[in-house]
């Protein structure tokens, strides 16, 4: 059996690639239904020669700026290009020039179809989006890489242009999405990976991301078969690290949008299955104090969050300001009770949140020590002809 390499996993990706850019490889994606209305637009050849194992696109929203990773022949992105909008863009990348030439060959005919045009389609590598691959390749056309000097200024060329003219600048997109790609990356490039997509997304940005992975580690002798690496298999991550590699590279939020019951495959008795994950990019700002507080709804009796704060159900747990403003949004909002302080804290008068300070907020700080107002009682039953009590 031929064994993979770094250097070779990477060939074996692109050349299976550009073989199923030329003739449609069923055995590449999981069976998948998108939004039909969505696939008119979409000319059939992308549509066939289009492989993944599941639809983060269904997960968008009007306006969005959406980077989807190892965009293949477009059609996620031909199809995110219709849920944002006019008013909404769509980077595609990828590193397989057969893959690119049929997407950038369809993306006018879908923009006519359309009434306009809101793709592009850029080359690089997923796990380093600072490097265009079309900008190095012009850069070295007509400096080809002969001489071990040469090389080096290849080296010096990428660096800067990683430096001045990156392929997805820091903090540019709302919307990272990927459909069956982050598995084909080495294993050793997927924490840069992760760290990549977190820095492209703006903050309050998301990651939506299908993928395999494999409910037991896939064994060394598996990872070496070009063939199941490159099918989407044995490059998949165990479920629970897959997940965690979310979280140590700074997202919180995260949550299984969708996790298949039946496997994909099965190979040698390790399940591979399809998952959609989504996960957030919080501000990175320091927390200050607001006299703010949350009370978690409930079911479970308490919940440990990504920062490490542990809310018990039915207490008024003190919060910073970054937290309290992270729970207004998905996915929080709902398990949630926001309390604010009658008084309102002004930015200049705010000082940074005492992180040793008491679990729990007395109400006395966010109604003000010197209350003692007396209200009657509230219409709780307004419209109803019953007593409240």
């Amino acid at each position: 059996m031929n064994t993979l390499t770094p250097r070779t996993s990477e060939a074996a990706v692109k050349n299976r690639y550009s073989a199923a850019a030329a003739t449609a490889e069923p055995a590449l994606c999981c069976p998948i239904e998108y939004n039909p209305n969505l696939l008119k637009v979409i000319p059939q050849e992308v549509i066939d020669k289009d492989y993944g194992c599941g639809d983060p696109s269904q997960y968008l929203k009007a306006g969005e700026t959406v980077l989807d990773l190892g965009s293949g022949t477009g059609k996620i992105c031909f199809i995110a290009a219709q849920i944002v909008g006019a008013g909404g863009r769509v980077i595609g990348v990828d590193m397989t020039d057969d893959m690119l030439e049929v997407a950038r060959r369809n993306a006018p005919i879908v923009a006519e179809r359309l009434g306009y045009s809101n793709v592009e389609f850029r080359k690089g590598r997923i796990q380093d989006l600072t490097l265009d691959l079309d900008k190095l390749d012009t850069a070295l056309a007509d400096r080809p890489i002969s001489t071990a000097t040469s090389y080096l200024a290849a080296t010096e060329l990428a660096s800067e242009l990683r430096l001045t003219h990156p392929l997805v600048a820091t903090e540019s997109v709302d919307v990272v999405v990927s459909n069956c790609v982050l598995n084909l990356v080495e294993q050793h490039d997927k924490r840069q990976l992760f760290q990549e997509i977190h820095r492209v997304l703006r903050n309050g940005g998301r990651a939506v991301i299908s993928d395999i992975v494999s409910d037991e580690d896939v064994p060394p002798a598996m990872q070496q078969d070009p063939t199941l690496w490159s099918g989407c298999i044995s490059g998949a991550l165990r479920e629970d690290s897959f997940l965690r590699l979310f979280e140590d590279s700074g997202f919180h939020g995260i949550r299984l949008l969708k996790r298949d019951a039946t496997p994909w495959q099965t190979v040698q008795g390790i399940e591979f299955r399809s998952v959609t994950v989504e996960a957030f990019k919080a501000s990175q700002r320091g927390g200050v104090e607001h006299n703010q507080a949350v009370v978690y709804r409930g079911p479970f009796r308490e919940v440990l969050d990504d920062a490490g704060h542990r809310i018990r159900r039915g207490d008024r747990t003190a919060v910073c300001d970054k937290t309290f403003q992270l729970f207004r949004q998905a996915p929080y909002a709902e398990h949630f009770e926001l309390i604010e302080p009658r008084v309102p804290v002004q930015p200049q008068e705010a000082k940074p949140f005492n992180a040793m300070h008491a679990t729990i907020r007395h109400p006395r700080e966010t109604k003000g020590p010197e209350t003692t107002a007396s209200t009657a009682a509230s219409q709780c039953c307004a419209g109803s002809t019953e007593s409240c009590c």
